[in-house]
């Protein structure tokens, strides 16, 4: 998706995950937001227009939570594409990286590597609410200083500090900040800064020393290099014994050696760092060894309930409408192709696309809430260990759950899985989890085929092959995974890396947000297929050789009238009749 209309500049809203980046974003852009892809890759873009107190509109562009860049997984390897290629699309104009004040000493490593590609950036202190909450205040002024940066102190949930942000971006616009200190939280080793001024030689783009030791790191794995500056960097790497693994732990240790005395030393005295009791306390119970998966399956069991029960009315309510509008097309219309083409062909297809959406909404909207809340992340630690076992990673659980209402954005929630291996078979078994698209098939397989009646009188036969059907669908992808997992080879190492955000209160505008995202990508991926579809099969169902279609009517009406049957009656056979003739009932 390329960048909105007359919005020149670009600013990045970079952050570790669970920053509260999301928020802010909100904040900043309100309704006025866009969703994409970002080039050439599944990895959600979304972006939108920001006004400044003096009027200028700059372009938001919210990426991908990373750690570092060194990137793990395809989000990460997004935000490092665009940020070592100064010829990126995407390339911002100002960075604002968004901290966690309750882990900043966690979230300051991605800001020094950025700071140290020489960006402009402005550092906004999140969630500060929390964090005095749990005793931790900075010194922002110490901040800014030890940082070599601006520092400002904003609240995403609440908008608070958002004001002074965007006075500050348009200080950076109007020329007005003061230049970026250059605060050293590395330094090469003197075999490394030969390889960085060789590196220099060689790429004449190349400004900072950091942004020749990234080309170094990840030399074949860059689209902004020409053939021949992979080659010379090849060969410097050589050259100097280059070891990427071994200079990456050197410098990120550096870094925190810094980054620990910098927040040691901003930290108030007078509020010593506090912990999250509230936190720790529902942790021993969610993350149980026993009672953590229990209390998993009873939020399963009450997403399923209230999609299941709660989504009945308005769906009805869906398909009564497009019934009518059908119904409409053809008394305005006539009889004819058009007419049928309108009603039976692409308004059948669209409802067929919007009756889910009641489902859909429910599913992510509950789902949401468990990520606002900070349970899902508990999820994925809690079976992490288990799903492992069959290949997959703790992240797909959230795959797996978002299966059961649509595979599309369930298989697209798969790229945060780091590991290429557990990311192919959790995409490879999600298809497996029964989705609201063969609802409508097992009622009807259901209703025929199994008999009224309740188990010691309270759970119906139908409701338990109802939910067996859900359980064999589960179980098909866990053994699919198993399989897969022993087809498939890989020397990766699988691994989980995550941070477990404290319980909060769910903010309503991020929740929605997601929700409208996921369903948009329902709408556009599922239902432009599902639409295409319906015509084909509104083709090949009313069609069929010459003059079998009338030879269909002509019998019906022979057999109706020799058996009296009512007007209603006489146009139920002759459809019957004319789909058995046609080309899909051959």
């Amino acid at each position: 998706m390329g960048g909105i209309r007359g919005l020149n500049r670009r600013i990045a809203l970079i952050g570790n995950p669970n920053s509260g980046k999301s928020s802010l974003f909100n904040q900043l852009t309100g309704l006025r937001q866009k969703t994409g892809n970002f080039p050439g890759v599944t990895v959600e873009r979304r972006s939108g227009a920001m006004r400044l107190p003096d009027g200028q509109e700059w372009q938001v562009v919210d990426f991908p939570g990373t750690y570092s860049l060194y990137p793990t997984s395809l989000d990460e390897r997004v935000v490092f594409d665009v940020l070592s290629n100064p010829n990126s699309a995407d390339f911002p104009d100002l960075v604002i990286y968004v901290a966690d004040a309750l882990r900043l000493d966690q979230h300051l490593l991605l800001l020094s590597q950025i700071r140290d590609l020489g960006l402009p950036v402005i550092l906004a202190l999140n969630l500060i609410d929390a964090a005095a909450d749990s005793g931790v205040r900075y010194q922002t002024r110490s901040l800014s200083q030890k940082l070599g940066l601006t520092c400002i102190e904003v609240n995403g949930r609440t908008g608070e500090g958002v004001g002074l942000l965007l006075q500050q971006i348009e200080h950076h616009a109007n020329g007005k900040q003061v230049a970026n200190i250059a605060v050293k939280s590395y330094s090469p080793s003197s075999v490394l800064r030969e390889l960085v001024q060789d590196i220099r030689a060689a790429v004449p783009w190349v400004t900072h020393d950091f942004q020749a030791l990234i080309l170094a790191h990840h030399v074949t794995e860059l689209t902004c290099l020409e053939p021949r500056e992979v080659v010379a960097i090849q060969t410097l790497n050589a050259k100097h014994g280059f070891t990427s693994l071994r200079a990456q732990v050197e410098e990120i240790m550096e870094r925190f050696q810094f980054i620990d005395r910098v927040v040691a030393e901003s930290r108030n005295r007078d509020h010593p760092p506090g912990r999250n009791t509230l936190t720790s306390r529902i942790d021993r119970l969610v993350t149980h060894v026993l009672w953590g998966p229990i209390l998993f399956v009873a939020f399963l069991l009450f997403i399923f309930q209230a999609v299941f029960s709660w989504a009945t009315l308005p769906m009805e309510w869906i398909e009564r409408i497009f019934s009518e509008l059908g119904g409409a097309v053809k008394y305005a219309l006539g009889e004819g192709w058009l007419s049928s083409l309108l009603a039976d062909g692409i308004l059948a297809g669209l409802g067929g696309v919007l009756v889910f959406i009641p489902q859909i909404v429910l599913l992510f909207l509950l789902v949401a809430l468990l990520e606002e809340s900070g349970y899902m992340a508990r999820a994925v630690y809690l079976f992490d260990r288990i799903l492992r076992k069959v290949g997959l990673n703790g992240r797909s659980i959230v795959a797996l759950v978002s299966g059961t209402a649509c595979a599309i954005p369930a298989v697209m929630s798969t790229r945060t899985i780091t590991n290429a291996k557990e990311r192919l078979i959790t995409i490879l078994v999600t298809p497996f989890i029964s989705c609201s698209a063969r609802l409508p098939v097992y009622a009807v397989l259901v209703g025929l085929m199994v008999p009224a009646g309740k188990v010691f009188g309270l759970i119906s036969y139908q409701a338990l092959t109802f939910m067996g059907l859900y359980v064999l669908g589960a179980s098909a992808a866990l053994g699919g995974a198993w399989v897969f997992n022993r087809l498939l080879k890989s020397a990766e190492p699988g691994y989980l890396l995550m941070e477990l955000p404290d319980y909060q209160i769910p903010h309503w505008r991020n929740v929605i947000h997601t929700v409208w995202s996921k369903v948009a990508s329902f709408v556009r991926e599922a239902g432009k297929i599902i639409i295409l579809i319906s015509i084909v099969f509104w083709f090949l169902a009313s069609t069929s050789f010459p003059g079998r279609m009338a030879e269909a009517e002509s019998r019906a009406r022979i057999e109706a009238s020799a058996s009296n049957l009512s007007e209603t009656e006489l146009e139920a056979r002759i459809a019957a009749y004319q789909i058995e003739t046609s080309f899909a009932g051959i």
